[in-house]
Protein backbone atom coordinates (compact mmCIF):
# COMPACT_ATOMS: atom_id res chain seq x y z
CA UNK A 1 0.00 0.00 0.00
CA UNK A 2 2.68 2.54 0.98
CA UNK A 3 4.70 1.83 -2.14
CA UNK A 4 1.92 3.20 -4.30
CA UNK A 5 2.30 6.58 -2.62
CA UNK A 6 5.99 6.77 -3.55
CA UNK A 7 5.18 5.72 -7.11
CA UNK A 8 2.71 8.61 -7.26
CA UNK A 9 5.48 11.04 -6.32
CA UNK A 10 7.66 9.74 -9.16
CA UNK A 11 4.77 9.87 -11.61
CA UNK A 12 3.41 13.29 -10.68
CA UNK A 13 6.71 15.13 -9.93
CA UNK A 14 5.19 17.65 -7.50
CA UNK A 15 6.86 21.04 -7.13
CA UNK A 16 7.39 21.78 -3.44
CA UNK A 17 7.93 25.24 -1.95
CA UNK A 18 10.34 25.14 0.97
CA UNK A 19 10.77 27.88 3.53
CA UNK A 20 13.41 25.97 5.43
CA UNK A 21 16.61 26.48 7.36
CA UNK A 22 19.92 27.42 5.81
CA UNK A 23 21.83 24.62 7.58
CA UNK A 24 20.16 21.92 5.46
CA UNK A 25 18.57 23.67 2.50
CA UNK A 26 20.82 21.93 -0.05
CA UNK A 27 20.14 18.48 1.38
CA UNK A 28 16.39 19.18 1.36
CA UNK A 29 16.57 20.14 -2.30
CA UNK A 30 18.54 17.01 -3.17
CA UNK A 31 16.28 14.61 -1.26
CA UNK A 32 13.29 16.05 -3.11
CA UNK A 33 14.99 15.54 -6.46
CA UNK A 34 16.00 12.02 -5.40
CA UNK A 35 12.43 10.95 -4.56
CA UNK A 36 11.04 12.31 -7.82
CA UNK A 37 9.79 15.75 -6.75
CA UNK A 38 11.13 19.22 -7.56
CA UNK A 39 12.23 21.83 -4.99
CA UNK A 40 11.97 25.58 -4.93
CA UNK A 41 13.29 27.68 -2.05
CA UNK A 42 11.82 31.16 -1.54
CA UNK A 43 11.60 32.85 1.85
CA UNK A 44 11.10 36.54 1.01
CA UNK A 45 7.68 37.96 1.80
CA UNK A 46 7.65 39.69 -1.57
CA UNK A 47 7.33 36.40 -3.44
CA UNK A 48 6.19 33.84 -0.85
CA UNK A 49 2.55 33.78 -1.93
CA UNK A 50 3.36 33.84 -5.64
CA UNK A 51 5.79 30.92 -5.37
CA UNK A 52 3.36 28.94 -3.21
CA UNK A 53 0.71 29.39 -5.90
CA UNK A 54 3.03 27.73 -8.43
CA UNK A 55 3.63 24.68 -6.25
CA UNK A 56 1.67 21.59 -5.28
CA UNK A 57 2.89 21.55 -1.68
CA UNK A 58 4.53 23.68 1.02
CA UNK A 59 7.17 22.81 3.62
CA UNK A 60 7.76 25.26 6.49
CA UNK A 61 10.76 24.61 8.76
CA UNK A 62 11.65 27.01 11.61
CA UNK A 63 15.18 25.69 12.16
CA UNK A 64 16.94 29.02 11.53
CA UNK A 65 14.06 31.28 12.41
CA UNK A 66 14.33 35.04 12.00
CA UNK A 67 12.01 38.03 12.00
CA UNK A 68 12.27 38.45 8.22
CA UNK A 69 10.99 34.98 7.36
CA UNK A 70 8.13 34.67 9.84
CA UNK A 71 5.75 36.88 7.79
CA UNK A 72 6.70 34.90 4.67
CA UNK A 73 5.86 31.64 6.43
CA UNK A 74 2.45 32.93 7.46
CA UNK A 75 1.70 34.35 4.01
CA UNK A 76 2.76 31.15 2.23
CA UNK A 77 0.76 28.99 4.62
CA UNK A 78 -2.40 31.02 4.15
CA UNK A 79 -1.98 30.95 0.37
CA UNK A 80 -1.55 27.16 0.45
CA UNK A 81 -4.76 26.91 2.48
CA UNK A 82 -6.58 29.18 0.04
CA UNK A 83 -5.53 26.97 -2.87
CA UNK A 84 -6.17 23.68 -1.06
CA UNK A 85 -2.52 22.63 -1.21
CA UNK A 86 -1.03 20.46 1.55
CA UNK A 87 1.33 22.19 3.97
CA UNK A 88 3.85 20.61 6.35
CA UNK A 89 5.23 22.22 9.51
CA UNK A 90 8.56 21.21 11.07
CA UNK A 91 8.73 23.05 14.43
CA UNK A 92 12.48 22.61 14.86
CA UNK A 93 13.60 23.43 18.40
CA UNK A 94 10.16 24.38 19.71
CA UNK A 95 10.66 24.71 23.44
CA UNK A 96 14.27 25.86 23.13
CA UNK A 97 13.31 29.54 22.96
CA UNK A 98 10.23 31.69 23.35
CA UNK A 99 10.51 32.91 19.75
CA UNK A 100 10.50 29.38 18.34
CA UNK A 101 7.65 28.20 20.52
CA UNK A 102 5.50 31.28 19.99
CA UNK A 103 6.09 31.25 16.22
CA UNK A 104 5.21 27.57 15.88
CA UNK A 105 2.02 28.09 17.90
CA UNK A 106 1.16 31.16 15.81
CA UNK A 107 1.62 29.18 12.61
CA UNK A 108 -0.62 26.38 13.88
CA UNK A 109 -3.24 28.92 14.92
CA UNK A 110 -3.30 30.75 11.56
CA UNK A 111 -2.49 27.98 9.06
CA UNK A 112 -4.18 24.60 8.56
CA UNK A 113 -1.35 22.11 8.26
CA UNK A 114 -1.79 18.72 6.64
CA UNK A 115 1.15 17.32 8.62
CA UNK A 116 3.10 18.52 11.66
CA UNK A 117 6.39 16.62 12.00
CA UNK A 118 8.85 16.82 14.86
CA UNK A 119 10.48 14.90 17.66
CA UNK A 120 8.51 14.03 20.75
CA UNK A 121 9.80 17.00 22.79
CA UNK A 122 8.88 19.50 20.06
CA UNK A 123 5.40 18.04 19.61
CA UNK A 124 4.80 17.92 23.37
CA UNK A 125 5.83 21.56 23.66
CA UNK A 126 3.23 22.54 21.08
CA UNK A 127 0.50 20.30 22.44
CA UNK A 128 0.99 21.12 26.10
CA UNK A 129 2.36 24.65 25.91
CA UNK A 130 5.50 23.61 27.79
CA UNK A 131 8.37 21.18 27.82
CA UNK A 132 12.04 21.30 27.00
CA UNK A 133 14.41 20.34 24.25
CA UNK A 134 18.13 19.71 24.09
CA UNK A 135 18.95 21.96 21.16
CA UNK A 136 16.86 20.42 18.39
CA UNK A 137 17.00 16.86 19.77
CA UNK A 138 14.40 15.13 21.89
CA UNK A 139 15.16 15.07 25.59
CA UNK A 140 16.00 11.60 26.87
CA UNK A 141 13.00 11.48 29.19
CA UNK A 142 10.65 11.94 26.26
CA UNK A 143 11.96 9.06 24.12
CA UNK A 144 9.27 6.78 22.69
CA UNK A 145 9.93 3.15 23.61
CA UNK A 146 8.00 -0.09 23.28
CA UNK A 147 6.84 0.42 26.85
CA UNK A 148 5.53 3.93 26.24
CA UNK A 149 4.30 3.37 22.69
CA UNK A 150 0.57 3.06 23.39
CA UNK A 151 0.61 6.17 25.58
CA UNK A 152 2.51 8.08 22.90
CA UNK A 153 0.00 6.96 20.25
CA UNK A 154 -2.90 8.22 22.38
CA UNK A 155 -1.10 11.53 22.79
CA UNK A 156 -0.45 11.82 19.03
CA UNK A 157 -4.07 11.01 18.16
CA UNK A 158 -5.29 13.59 20.66
CA UNK A 159 -3.08 16.32 19.22
CA UNK A 160 -4.16 15.33 15.71
CA UNK A 161 -7.81 15.75 16.73
CA UNK A 162 -7.02 19.16 18.22
CA UNK A 163 -5.14 20.50 15.20
CA UNK A 164 -6.80 18.64 12.34
CA UNK A 165 -3.32 17.71 11.12
CA UNK A 166 -1.57 14.39 10.80
CA UNK A 167 1.02 14.26 13.58
CA UNK A 168 4.36 12.63 12.77
CA UNK A 169 6.58 12.05 15.80
CA UNK A 170 9.98 10.77 14.75
CA UNK A 171 12.62 9.06 16.84
CA UNK A 172 13.82 5.52 17.52
CA UNK A 173 10.19 4.48 16.95
CA UNK A 174 8.18 6.77 14.70
CA UNK A 175 4.47 7.49 15.17
CA UNK A 176 2.29 8.91 12.39
CA UNK A 177 -1.29 9.51 13.47
CA UNK A 178 -4.52 11.23 12.65
CA UNK A 179 -7.39 11.37 15.12
CA UNK A 180 -8.34 7.72 14.63
CA UNK A 181 -5.43 5.68 13.25
CA UNK A 182 -1.71 5.49 13.83
CA UNK A 183 1.26 3.93 12.08
CA UNK A 184 4.06 2.83 14.41
CA UNK A 185 7.20 2.63 12.26
CA UNK A 186 10.37 0.71 13.08
CA UNK A 187 12.60 1.62 10.14
CA UNK A 188 15.77 3.70 10.39
CA UNK A 189 19.23 3.41 11.90
CA UNK A 190 20.76 5.06 15.00
CA UNK A 191 23.50 6.64 12.88
CA UNK A 192 20.87 8.91 11.29
CA UNK A 193 21.00 11.04 14.45
CA UNK A 194 24.67 11.75 13.66
CA UNK A 195 23.82 13.52 10.40
CA UNK A 196 22.54 17.09 10.57
CA UNK A 197 19.27 17.51 8.76
CA UNK A 198 17.76 14.06 8.31
CA UNK A 199 14.61 15.39 9.97
CA UNK A 200 14.59 18.44 7.71
CA UNK A 201 14.96 16.19 4.68
CA UNK A 202 12.08 14.07 5.91
CA UNK A 203 9.80 17.09 6.28
CA UNK A 204 10.59 18.18 2.73
CA UNK A 205 9.94 14.66 1.47
CA UNK A 206 6.70 14.48 3.46
CA UNK A 207 5.48 17.59 1.66
CA UNK A 208 6.23 15.89 -1.67
CA UNK A 209 4.35 12.72 -0.69
CA UNK A 210 1.40 14.78 0.58
CA UNK A 211 1.36 16.86 -2.60
CA UNK A 212 1.33 13.74 -4.78
CA UNK A 213 -1.36 12.08 -2.63
CA UNK A 214 -3.50 14.98 -1.38
CA UNK A 215 -6.50 12.82 -0.52
CA UNK A 216 -4.47 10.47 1.74
CA UNK A 217 -2.46 12.62 4.17
CA UNK A 218 -2.06 9.95 6.84
CA UNK A 219 -0.77 7.29 4.46
CA UNK A 220 1.37 9.84 2.62
CA UNK A 221 3.12 10.90 5.81
CA UNK A 222 3.57 7.29 6.93
CA UNK A 223 5.05 6.35 3.54
CA UNK A 224 7.50 9.25 3.70
CA UNK A 225 8.61 8.34 7.22
CA UNK A 226 9.04 4.69 6.24
CA UNK A 227 10.94 5.68 3.11
CA UNK A 228 13.38 7.88 5.02
CA UNK A 229 13.99 5.12 7.54
CA UNK A 230 14.51 2.54 4.81
CA UNK A 231 17.00 4.86 3.11
CA UNK A 232 18.87 5.17 6.39
CA UNK A 233 19.09 1.40 6.65
CA UNK A 234 20.17 0.87 3.04
CA UNK A 235 22.71 3.67 3.27
CA UNK A 236 24.26 2.16 6.38
CA UNK A 237 24.77 -1.13 4.57
CA UNK A 238 27.00 0.68 2.05
CA UNK A 239 29.40 2.14 4.61
CA UNK A 240 33.00 0.97 4.59
CA UNK A 241 35.31 1.22 7.58
CA UNK A 242 36.68 4.46 6.13
CA UNK A 243 33.27 6.11 5.70
CA UNK A 244 31.74 8.48 8.24
CA UNK A 245 28.70 10.67 8.64
CA UNK A 246 29.45 12.75 5.52
CA UNK A 247 29.44 9.66 3.31
CA UNK A 248 26.38 8.40 5.15
CA UNK A 249 24.49 11.61 4.31
CA UNK A 250 25.27 11.15 0.63
CA UNK A 251 24.35 7.47 0.72
CA UNK A 252 20.96 8.34 2.22
CA UNK A 253 20.23 10.61 -0.74
CA UNK A 254 21.50 7.91 -3.13
CA UNK A 255 19.17 5.40 -1.50
CA UNK A 256 16.22 7.75 -1.94
CA UNK A 257 17.15 8.15 -5.60
CA UNK A 258 17.01 4.39 -6.20
CA UNK A 259 14.05 3.56 -3.95
CA UNK A 260 10.82 2.60 -5.73
CA UNK A 261 7.43 1.53 -4.50
CA UNK A 262 8.19 -2.17 -4.63
CA UNK A 263 11.37 -1.77 -2.57
CA UNK A 264 9.54 0.40 -0.05
CA UNK A 265 6.93 -2.32 0.36
CA UNK A 266 9.63 -4.95 0.95
CA UNK A 267 11.55 -2.98 3.56
CA UNK A 268 8.83 -1.02 5.37
CA UNK A 269 8.40 -2.17 8.98
CA UNK A 270 5.33 -0.91 10.79
CA UNK A 271 2.18 -1.78 12.62
CA UNK A 272 -1.09 0.12 12.97
CA UNK A 273 -2.89 0.98 16.19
Amino acid sequence: MLGELLDNVRRRHPLVHNITNYVTVNDCANILLACGASPIMADDLGEAEEITALCAGLNINIGTLNARTIPAMLAAGKKANQLGHPAVLDPVGAGASKLRTDTALRLIDQVRFSVIRGNISEIKTLALGGGSTQGVDASVGDAVTEGSLEEAVRFAKGFAQKTGAVIAITGAIDIVADGERAFCIFNGHPMMSGVTGTGCQLSAMTAAYAAANPDRPLEAAAAAVCAMGVCGQLAHQRLSELDGNASYRNYIIDAAYHLDGAALERHASYKTL
